[in-house]
């Protein structure tokens, strides 16, 4: 069965420290979930400048989807080019 680390986004936004965890958790999990709460953003346009943001600074070789105000990362297998 493959897990799922679940994380949440609040008022602080992205931090170092959360790409820090964001990066420490993809060593031992392959897919993350994020929940956005409201203090961070209500805006879906932000919400896809945020998730655009997370892979730039994560590194090229993630993806994501939104579903809602939730982020889900995936490490891909290969890394893109």
């Amino acid at each position: 069965m493959v897990t799922v680390a679940q994380f949440q986004l609040g008022k602080k936004g992205l931090t170092e420290g959360f790409i820090e965890t964001l990066q420490n958790s993809f060593k031992h999990h392959r897919n993350i979930k994020i929940s956005v709460l409201k203090s961070c953003c209500r805006e879906r346009l932000y919400l896809k400048e945020l998730a655009d943001k997370m892979i730039e600074r994560l590194g090229g070789n993630y993806s994501y989807k939104i579903i809602g105000y939730t982020v889900k990362l995936k490490k891909l297998r290969k890394v893109v080019r």
